[in-house]
């Protein structure tokens, strides 16, 4: 049975990690392997579906991750980060501080990818738990519930937005009603999280290599100007390219380049190449200095990256392996309410293939014939999708690895944090959704 194989390949993965201390990329990779074998994937096929899943997975986020990485360093080494970091604790104040990142959060990651705003925010995390002394996942982790929140229930980001195109949803309306559940329900979890007993237990270290360990006279620091508008220039390049695709016509010359610039790596590297003109004689006095600064940040990156894209081999093992197929014709036919089978499938395919794009591509395949007759808002069903998609993030999901990693926790930990706010997330979210559906039908709209 697939689902078996996936559920005994985790068990596996865990012990090889936790147990016998082996390396998360080789891990991952013996996994992928084994699961290929048992699934009945040709032995000289297992190496090519490897090699797709590490290049799709790396082409996706090495380039983002990367620059994001140097962008934080050199913001880290000239001052910049701890300016930010030292306005935001002034305006909130260090008991307040979690709402800070939170509204920082979901600001940023309404148009742009987790990934993308979780390497622009965390430095300004990494730098006040330095400068505070507070509980890295205190500080760190509603960042990434406010970051997930956005990213899975939210278009224009690209699982949401490849539903509403497969149901026919309008876009607007999707983002509209998902606001309404995605910022309570993501505030809430973001500040409900980090004072959970398990989680507080939890005291990791910032990894050695992604901030500056020095700490600047008011005087050594930019100004609070230039040091907002270099951490900003992204977000306004990225969510301005996301408002002109939905405002200007397909055809307008003005778009592709819009698009370009717009377009995570070339935002990002834009935004480096401000960074380095802007704080650059704040680091040293030539570019070498610059430059070993973004060396240093890559070379923290190195095994983060090795990590991410063997997570994303061994989620191309179990798509090649036929899960997804199997988990289409165990589902069908199933007697329930059109949101929430579609939700229901969305969290089966997410448990088992560890990619919520590829879980919300395939659920909406699945549930889109039950549409048609149904009654239910094609922007709800989409919203369904969407968040039965964050569910049960663990081993098989990419972005476990990236959450792991930047956070420096174990894997049994990284579990306890991310696994259990996703799979809380995602039930909060069907709830969301059946209830606007309920105030949906009371209107009568």
């Amino acid at each position: 049975m697939p689902l078996l194989v996936v559920g005994i390949s985790v068990l596996i993965l865990l012990f090889l990690m936790t147990k016998l201390r082996v390396n998360g990329f080789a891990a991952l990779l013996l996994v992928a392997v084994g699961v290929g074998l048992v699934q009945g994937i040709p032995v000289a096929e297992i190496p090519d579906i490897l090699s797709d899943g590490i290049g799709g997975q790396i082409g996706d986020t090495m380039l983002t991750i990367g620059l994001g990485a140097m962008v934080g360093r050199v913001m880290g080494d000239s001052g910049a980060a701890q300016r930010i970091a030292g306005k935001l604790l002034d305006a909130f104040g260090p008991r307040w501080v979690q709402v800070a990142m939170v509204v920082t959060a979901m600001l940023i990651g309404v148009t742009m990818f987790y990934e993308v705003a979780f390497v622009i925010i965390v430095p300004v995390a990494f730098t006040i738990v330095r400068v505070t002394g507070a509980n890295l996942l205190w500080v760190g982790l509603p960042m990434s519930i406010a970051l997930s929140t956005m990213h899975s229930f939210l278009p224009p980001h690209p699982g949401p937005t490849a539903v509403a195109a497969t149901f026919h949803a309008s876009v607007g309306l999707t983002l509209f009603y998902g606001l309404f559940i995605a910022v309570p329900i993501g505030a809430l979890i973001a500040l409900v999280w980090p004072r959970l007993p398990f989680v507080r237990a939890m005291n990791p270290s910032i990894p050695k290599g992604l901030v500056s360990e020095r700490v600047f006279a008011d005087e050594e620091m930019p100004g609070m100007a230039w040091s907002l508008s270099v951490a900003l220039f992204p977000v306004v390049l990225i969510a301005g390219a996301a408002v002109t695709d939905m405002a200007v016509s397909g055809s307008n010359p003005f778009l592709h380049f819009v698009a370009f610039i717009g377009s995570a790596p070339i935002a990002l590297l834009l935004t480096l190449l401000l960074a380095i003109w802007a704080f650059g004689p704040r680091i040293g006095r030539s570019l070498a200095d610059v430059s070993a600064s973004c060396t240093s940040a890559a070379q923290a990156m190195a095994m983060i990256l090795l990590v991410i894209g063997a997570g994303g081999a061994f989620k191309q093992v179990l798509v090649d392996g036929g899960i997804s197929d199997y988990i289409k014709d165990l589902t069908h036919g199933w007697p329930v309410s059109p949101i929430i089978l579609a939700w229901l499938i969305a969290v089966i395919l997410r448990v088992a293939l560890g990619s919520a794009t590829v879980a919300v591509v395939t659920a909406s395949g699945v549930v889109l014939p039950l549409l048609a007759g149904s009654g239910v808002h094609p922007e709800l069903m989409v919203l369904a999708v969407s968040c039965g998609s964050i569910a049960f993030s663990h081993v098989n999901d990419p972005g476990f690895w990236m959450f792991k990693e930047y956070f420096n926790l174990s894997v049994i930990d990284a579990i306890k944090a991310r696994t259990t706010y996703t799979t809380v997330l995602a039930i909060l979210g069907l709830g969301g959704v059946l209830v606007v559906e309920w105030a949906l039908n009371v209107l009568n709209l």
